[in-house]
């Protein structure tokens, strides 16, 4: 039973709607302070799962070659495409400003294809550890709420889609538990830990990544470590 991604969609919902029903009076100076802390425990929850690194050249070559095969497939430019017609539907059919409905298809692929959630994800099918979801699912609270006082009810809507996506790579964990050595394992949380340092970085303004085009790491991480392991 996935409660943790049911609290984390959940979190989204409520969020949206209490942003909606706040609309504008939200302080831009609190929302810039909040975005901030936001990035600040991004970065925190980053150094924990760093220190799962069971193979430090392993795990440096993943995130290498992962993130370069992301840019040559152009992977973020292709998933925000891919996004952009959910976001118009959420949007109201035209409802928005040309500005907001990018902004809205921008927190789509925020809630539903981050680094954290799909690592956290995995890892909470993978292990039943769900700790990174629940830490996700308060950040996402108060990220919706921000959004949505500008964006409205469409924010909360996104919780939907995204239950639907982390659920299915949460189906996907019990076969990478199976397959993987101990070792991958702990180096995969690691390169989870990569990504959600790169997203506190963002977040707060100080180097902006391209995210979407880092998630290959995770997927190249886990036969990396395996086979470094084999041969050293």
């Amino acid at each position: 039973m996935p409660t943790c991604i049911f609290i984390d969609s959940g979190a989204v919902c409520l969020g949206g709607i209490l942003g909606a029903l706040l609309g504008r009076r939200l302080d831009e100076a609190l929302k810039a302070t909040l975005n901030r802390i936001f990035g600040l425990c991004s970065i925190a929850i980053g150094v924990i799962s760093l220190t799962h690194t069971q193979t430090l050249p392993a795990l440096v070559l993943s995130v290498v070659l992962g993130s370069l095969a992301g840019t040559l497939l152009l992977l973020e430019r292709r998933v925000t495409a891919l996004a952009a017609p959910l976001g118009g539907r959420l949007s109201g059919g035209g409802a928005f400003s040309s500005a907001d409905a990018d902004r809205l298809i921008s927190v789509l692929v925020l809630f539903c294809a981050s680094g954290t959630g799909i690592f956290g994800a995995i890892q909470y099918g993978a292990t039943g550890d769900g700790s990174v979801l629940l830490a996700k699912s308060i950040l996402d609270f108060f990220t919706a709420a921000i959004f949505a006082s500008s964006l409205g009810l469409a924010v909360s809507a996104i919780g939907l889609p995204q239950c639907l996506i982390l659920c299915a790579l949460y189906l996907c964990g019990p076969l990478l538990m199976r397959v993987s050595p101990a070792v991958a394992l702990e180096d995969f949380t690691a390169c989870g830990g990569v990504l959600m340092l790169a997203t506190g970085l963002k977040i707060t303004g100080i180097c902006s990544f391209p995210l979407m085009d880092m998630l290959p790491a995770l997927v190249c991480v886990i036969p990396i470590s395996t086979l470094w392991n084999v041969l050293f």
